[in-house]
């Protein structure tokens, strides 16, 4: 193994960059942000080159849905980022800031209820890509997840998204069929017939949808598209569950506000080195539900951006 010859601030530089160091060695991991975990053949084709001109030959995927390159000498890390430029791809994804998106393929999943890699994509756009120069007091992950299935765990993000479809029960319309279809294929159990009429238990149902024009009489003929949206959730070390707000969002860009609502808060309201959870539970759940649903926050959105928070950073692992 050859002497290490990049001194510790240089280390530091591109660890912003998006380059990690290969414990040991004077060569970095370079990692590539995929937006979602999408991206297109030329890319990969573009991928695979740098991997072989700059790195180790090898690609290795994330648990976030980035790709890294391993291998990159320090002095090549400028003409690697050049390199995957000429494909519209960049390096970066790390520090005490809002990290790259998580999605699962709910765009085209069978059982997807909203467009997971366009409103993910969205997201990247505005609060990744628009946030990259504020400080918070930790990393900040966001997952977005297609249904209840939680494939991408949405309640394991410091922000999670759930796509929805609430029923619309039309008990005029019910039966009270013995064999009730829909209580047959409820996945919950949230749906039994009582005295002859079919009820949907709202503290049960997860608004997977899978009940919407499955009753021959229309009883359910339809489902209303939303959006709920979990918080403090965190994975690691000390795990925490995230929580559900109250309300199921129907409309995307109320939906968006609340990330942009749950970013300021953070960055305002956390203590550096302290992950969002930590921020909530120190706080209280119901003091930060209810500011996420107002929009007070909001009003003071350019005084916290600018003022002078974490300077020193948080984000230990």
């Amino acid at each position: 193994m050859s002497a290490l010859t990049v001194s510790a601030a240089d280390e530091k530089r591109v660890k912003g960059m998006g380059f990690l160091n290969n414990k040991g060695t004077d060569n970095f991991n370079g990692r590539i942000i995929t937006v979602n975990g999408k991206i297109t053949a030329a890319q990969q084709r573009c991928i695979a080159e740098a991997a072989e001109k700059f790195g180790s030959g090898e690609v290795v995927f994330t648990t976030r849905l980035t790709v890294e390159v391993p291998g990159i000498p320090y002095d090549k890390i400028e003409e690697f980022q050049a390199f995957i430029a000429k494909e519209g791809l960049v390096t970066g994804g790390t520090g005490s800031k809002v990290r790259p998106v998580v999605s699962c393929k709910g765009t085209t999943c069978q059982y997807g209820l909203l467009d997971s890699y366009a409103i993910s994509e969205e997201i990247h756009k505005r609060f990744y890509e628009g946030y990259r120069k504020v400080l918070l007091p930790h990393k900040f992950k966001i997952a977005v997840g297609g249904c209840p299935n939680n494939c991408v765990k949405p309640d394991l993000n410091d922000l999670g998204i759930v796509g929805q479809r609430i029923p619309e029960f039309d008990e005029d319309s019910c039966n009270g069929c013995k064999k009730c279809a829909i209580e047959k294929l409820c996945p919950t159990k949230a749906a039994k017939v009582v005295d002859g009429v079919l009820e949907i238990d709202k503290d049960v149902c997860n608004n997977c949808g899978r009940c919407v024009e499955k009753c021959p009489f229309d009883a359910i003929a339809d489902g209303t598209y939303g959006f709920k949206i979990y918080i403090g959730g965190r994975w690691g070390k000390s795990v925490a569950h995230g929580r559900a707000l109250r309300k199921v969002f129907t409309d995307k860009e109320e939906a968006l506000s609340v990330i942009e609502k749950a970013i300021l808060l953070f960055r305002e309201q956390g203590k550096t080195g302290e992950r969002f959870a930590q921020t909530i539970d120190r706080l209280g759940f119901e003091n930060v539900e209810a500011q996420l649903l107002s929009d007070d926050i909001l009003s003071r959105k350019d005084e916290i951006l600018a003022a002078e928070l974490h300077l020193k950073g948080g984000a230990t692992c």
